[in-house]
């Protein structure tokens, strides 16, 4: 009896050329893990498709909308594809001498959308607005408020199209906005710049779908597709409205100047009339000045053009997940296996130095090596960070020439992967505590704590491919890029600027030593753990946060909770006048020292 396996079974018949009238289920490729290997996928005899579709449907995104003509074409290159370079014994090659390349794109492009909704045009309105009113003050909370309507257009726009929401359209969606929410919390621009990006791939995610690798590594950066037919084909809606329907645009564009012209005016006199109403009206609006004319305008177009290019991806999203990737070519069990098991030998001698290191204590090590405690933990951290991602590219190439003809390939190509995986987890155990060691003599920073959660998110992928060599791989692309994007939020969400002053006043207290000079390029996240320190290294250590907040924008769209936490701490507790520069220096240069 066979084991399961995660992709092609070995000796599986061909599929029979469709007629012209039918459209055949798309073939698509494995990046990385060949037809054997992790996010191949396989086609049912209902004719479902690579990405899970019956009928047109995508099971990630939604209905499939690549066109009639653009499928038969596609079907033909499929064809001329199957004759010339299917035959593995060259039989055809004089009926197509073109490059292989140019049929993995084969099946990718998009059908012309569907003509533009009135909701879709007055989301994308909507966007330019809060755009123009919201973002010329900073990012925080106003960059989700400005998503919203847009995620609203790209909705309206894929339900005129016909596409469906699915489970995985709403996690990568719904995930996105969650990632929006870091700048709204966090006044570190790293964590939030980290969590824009992400929020922008999964966002393209939700309106691309994609399940297979193609479609989860393009699907992030498919949003160039649509800079410029998005913005024309909201353009032509809008002609088509404003030339057939004068009578109807006429009077709500007239309703909306008069509705503008009374509410200055009227707001005006009851903000002179009332002091405290002109307070309550100056925190609500947003500062709208002439001098700053050309920015608003710069930031309308951007908020109008960014919509229209999310809601036409939406529409007629590129089927990255069609293309085609040729496969490995399977190696012999002895030409794939020994390097492995070589390799395999090596890790488990490494790691066995490890345990006895660790069970042995680190003392006769340093002795024997001549190296301080410091200097050994970080020697060794960078060269095992190293080592997991050149395994992560040994597993994908292994499994892309992976034997694959019979189940006792299969079980082969489970058990030495399985060990190399299981492996590679202990040497990520060993980075990290290296890490560790590295933070108890030196202190936590922005590059530590970034570089060992990244070493613990490649922990979990390999943990990831191990399970789907159990339970197989239909679902390991997605579930790397959600663990990625998961990994993001959650970085975002802890505050690392609060956790490394956290960590270093800890440190202080315990051993007498501090960074002052770090501790004060800490973004206002930092204040709570900062207002522990005694005076006057507490005022040193907040004065370059309480400058910044001095100079920073306090519109409530604008201020993180961050700042806002900040500005408590220090109207609490304001800095104390002895925390002058001189002592400040010199507090810097005895603690830096002091060990």
């Amino acid at each position: 009896m066979k084991p399961r396996i995660d992709a092609e079974e070995p000796d599986v018949p061909e599929v029979p050329e469709a007629p012209a009238d039918e459209v055949p289920a798309a073939r698509t490729g494995s990046v990385g893990a060949g037809s054997g290997g992790p996010g191949s996928n396989e086609t049912d005899s209902r004719g479902t498709d690579s990405s899970g579709t019956e009928s047109g449907r995508t099971d990630s995104g939604g209905t499939d909308s690549g066109g009639t003509e653009s499928k038969k074409r596609s079907v033909a290159t499929r064809d001329v594809h199957r004759q010339g370079v299917g035959d593995e014994e060259g039989e055809g090659d004089q009926e197509w001498d073109g490059p292989v390349v140019e049929s993995w794109f084969a099946d990718v492009q998009a059908e012309r959308p569907a003509p533009i909704r009135n909701a879709t045009l007055w989301a994308a309105l909507a966007t330019g607005v809060l755009s123009m009113l919201l973002l010329g003050d900073g990012l925080a909370l106003n960059l989700l408020l400005v998503a919203i309507p847009a995620a609203l257009g790209a909705y309206y726009a894929a339900q005129a199209a016909g596409r469906r929401p699915h489970r995985w359209t709403l996690v990568w969606g719904v995930g996105g906005l969650a990632l929006l929410s870091v700048p709204a919390l966090r006044d570190a621009d790293w964590p939030s710049f980290l969590a824009v990006v992400a929020a922008v791939g999964a966002g393209s995610l939700a309106l691309h779908g994609g399940r297979t690798w193609t479609g989860v590594l393009f699907g992030p950066i498919g949003l160039h597709t649509s800079l410029v037919t998005g913005p024309l084909w909201g353009w032509r809606g809008l002609r088509e409205r404003s030339g057939g329907a004068r009578g109807n645009v006429g009077p709500l564009v007239r309703a909306l100047a008069v509705a503008a012209v009374l509410l200055v005016v009227f707001g005006a006199l009851f903000a002179g009339a009332d002091a405290a109403f002109a307070d309550l009206l100056g925190g609500l609006v947003p500062d709208a000045s002439v001098s700053g004319g050309p920015w608003h305008a710069v930031l309308f177009a951007i908020g109008v053009v960014g919509a229209l290019v999310v809601a036409h991806t939406a529409a007629a999203p590129v089927q990255w997940d069609r293309v085609e990737v040729p496969a490995g070519r399977p190696r012999g069990r002895v030409e794939w296996a020994l390097p492995l098991i070589v390799l395999a030998a090596l890790f488990a001698v490494f790691n066995a130095v490890q345990l006895a290191v660790l069970f042995g204590g680190y003392d006769a090590v340093l002795e024997k090596t001549g190296q301080t405690y410091a200097e050994y933990a970080r020697q060794g951290f960078w060269q095992l960070l190293l080592v997991t991602l050149l395994t992560l590219l040994v597993i994908v190439f292994a499994l892309r020439w992976a034997p694959r003809d019979s189940s006792g390939d299969w079980t082969l190509v489970r058990a030495v992967l399985g060990t190399l995986c299981v492996l590679a987890l202990v040497v990520v155990a060993s980075a990290v505590r290296r890490m560790d060691m590295y933070v108890e003599a030196y202190g936590l920073t922005r590059l530590r704590i970034s570089v060992v959660t990244v070493e613990l998110w490649l922990g979990l992928v390999i943990v990831l491919i191990m399970a789907a060599g159990v339970w197989g791989a239909r679902w390991l692309p997605r579930a790397v890029l959600a663990s990625a994007a998961a990994g993001v939020l959650a970085f975002g969400l802890m505050s690392p600027d609060a956790l490394i002053a956290e960590r270093n006043v800890q440190r202080y207290e315990a051993k007498g030593s501090f960074d002052l000079d770090y501790a004060r390029g800490l973004s206002a996240d930092a204040a709570p753990a900062l207002d522990k320190l005694d005076e006057p290294l507490r005022s040193c250590a907040l004065q370059s946060i309480a400058l910044d907040l001095a100079g920073a924008d306090e519109s409530w769209y604008a201020t993180s909770l961050g700042e806002a936490r900040a500005r408590d701490i220090l109207d609490r507790r304001p800095l104390s006048p002895d925390a002058d520069w001189s002592e400040c220096n010199r507090l810097g240069t005895e603690l830096a020292y002091r060990r």
